[in-house]
């Protein structure tokens, strides 16, 4: 058979050779209606063609008479099919007349999901599964940073999670000469903590001001060299300062977050300004909206009033403005930041972009030469576990948030902004506690159900109540407090502080034998604790020899006194989602 009639002849592009199977949600190779397919995430496989980078499809014309193999060699004795005597010729697929493999639309479409760090950047965070194939070959183009114990030391996916997307002013790159600061080594221009709820029924992006008055804690950083070096805190500094300046790295930045809001960074994602140009280019362009026509001087955006589309320079431009939009405020930008940020993933999300592998292959390029990450998700598996995770999250329960500021009450001329003390801290509760912006159910009705048998039934009284309170994570002197409101105020006489756990915990746990059962919910009761913080398993002998049960206190734990269920109630707060298409005004 000739290379023709394989599907490698000249007229066929080799990129609609790869075909996504709904049923497994990868591309494979289909070569002809009956030839073996090869799978290409996590399996071996031919490559898929590119435009740049690897193999390019004019390497695959050259090559008559071959065909990809299994391990991604070529082979020469593929013999010619043969067809039944008496049946007619079937024509060469790819050509007129010919029959290609029928491509069915997936069941449901593989979510992309690209978050911005920056005035003029942002980050691709997550492509989908479709999209990670080619980073096993793009995978070099990923710059990690050592953030030391600022961060997670690996991705669980299991667990809720919080990575901070970090833009910076520095103006590497082509065409980049004019933008940002000019001495600037990179500070935190644009920042925006994103948190992953645990069941994945919800995600919040929480935008941080750059002109945020914060104390940015001494700093360790791990130097060229290996060595470290601990670079001083400052009081009463803007939050940009929290990078780039005296050497911190992200990992100050990092850390500046969880001394000013007490939410734990996971993870940092980091990009400049090429990648708005770049990431926007490979998907052909944002739709945004205006209210009224933009002719900004400073960022060179001109827009008419009404919908447009948007791509590289413009696109950058659109992110910089600031004279155009609201008070012509940092705020304000960011509010238009956020609902160009729906506009992309809502595009990115899209099965015009879904579908087409060159899109695909483009979008993984631009990203993976865009990012810096920490050491702990820089590798391709990783950073597909990430997107997996993210694309569970539906697009209306994704919120787009600010951190609650007010003017700095010391500036007679307002250029900065502290923290709104009646609703910040409520705030960053909701993100600590998983609580949604967008009003969507926590838990399934089976999980409530099953939590409510779990608490059902008699309850022992408290004076026959015997466990031992154990520090799991929780603020230091925990136990001893709990302890003695437990004796004091809810007749827990039976009680004693086990002093630390042997390891943290993130949720509070309450380990029981069976015969328990009746004191463990009634313990339930007095903590507020839910029916699956209760671990059916083995009793432990206290002080007089009396089998007991184990209270371990986790990070979540609140306070003596206070139910861990007690509800957070929700913020009220200026909000969007990324499902909703609302123009810039």
């Amino acid at each position: 058979m000739d290379a023709q009639r394989r599907g490698r002849g000249d007229q066929i592009d080799p990129a609609d050779q790869w075909v996504l199977n709904p049923n497994t949600g990868e591309y494979e190779l289909r070569l002809t209606p009956s030839a073996a397919q090869s799978p290409i995430s996590g399996t071996r496989g031919s490559t898929p063609p590119t435009g740049a980078g690897g193999r390019t499809a004019g390497a695959r014309k050259a090559a008559p008479r071959e065909a990809t193999s299994r391990a991604g060699g070529t082979r020469t004795d593929v013999p010619p099919q043969r067809r039944r005597r008496g049946a007619p010729e079937e024509p060469p697929p790819g050509r007129r007349g010919g029959r290609r493999p029928v491509q069915r639309k997936p069941k449901k479409a593989k979510k992309a999901l690209m978050w911005t760090g920056g005035t003029m950047a942002f980050v691709l965070v997550g492509v989908g599964a479709a999209g990670y194939f080619y980073l096993r070959h793009l995978e070099g183009n990923v710059t990690t940073t050592d953030v030391g114990s600022a961060g997670a030391s690996n991705f669980s996916k299991d667990e809720a999670f919080s990575i901070l997307i970090i833009g910076t002013d520095k103006r590497t790159g082509e065409g980049n000469e004019g933008y940002g600061d000019k001495g600037s080594s990179g500070h935190a221009d644009t920042t925006i903590l994103l948190h992953v709820a645990k069941d994945r029924s919800n995600a919040t992006a929480l935008s941080i001001p750059r002109d945020l008055i914060v104390n940015i804690p001494d700093c360790p950083t791990r130097l060229e060299d290996g060595s470290e070096k601990i670079v001083p805190g400052q009081q009463g500094v803007r939050f940009n300062r929290s990078l780039g300046e005296s050497g911190r790295d992200p990992g100050c930045t990092m850390r500046t977050v969880k001394e000013n809001t007490g939410i734990q960074v996971d993870h940092f994602m980091m990009a400049d300004f090429n990648a708005v140009k770049t990431l926007t280019t490979a998907v052909d362009g944002v739709d945004v909206c205006v209210e009224k026509p933009v002719n900004d001087k400073e960022s060179k955006l001109v827009l008419p009033a009404g919908p447009s589309k948007v791509e590289g320079e413009q696109a950058l431009a659109f992110v910089r403005t600031r004279k155009s939009f609201g008070n012509s405020g940092d705020l304000d930008r960011i509010k238009v930041q956020q609902q160009f940020l729906g506009s992309l993933m809502r595009k990115m999300s899209s099965s015009d972009t879904l579908t087409s592998p060159s899109k695909l292959l483009k979008l993984a390029e631009a990203a993976t030469k865009a990012l810096t990450v920490d050491k702990a998700i820089g590798n391709v598996g990783t950073l597909k576990d990430i997107a997996l995770e993210l694309k569970k999250v539906p697009t209306k329960n994704i919120a787009f948030t600010t951190v609650p500021v007010k003017d700095n009450p010391a500036e007679t001329v307002k250029a900065t902004v502290v923290l709104n003390e009646s609703q910040a801290p409520q705030v960053f509760e909701m993100i600590q506690n998983d609580v949604s912006f967008t009003e969507v159910k926590q838990q399934k009705k089976k999980e409530k159900d099953a939590e409510a048998a779990r608490l059902k039934g008699t309850k022992a009284p408290a004076s026959e109540v015997r466990v031992r309170v154990l520090n799991g994570g929780a603020v230091t002197g925990s136990a001893q407090k709990t302890l003695q409101y437990l004796q004091v105020e809810e007749g827990v006489t039976k009680s004693e502080n086990g002093g630390n756990a042997p390891a943290e915990l993130a949720k509070t746990t309450l380990e029981y034998a069976p015969d328990q059962a009746d004191q463990a919910r009634r313990l339930a009761d007095i903590m507020g604790l839910s029916g699956s913080a209760l671990k059916p398993g083995e009793s432990v002998t206290n002080s007089q020899g009396v089998p007991a049960m184990t209270l371990t206190l986790g990070k979540d734990f609140k306070g003596a006194g206070v139910k861990l269920n007690a509800p957070v109630e929700a913020a009220d707060v200026e909000k969007s989602t990324a499902d909703k298409v609302k123009c810039a005004s």
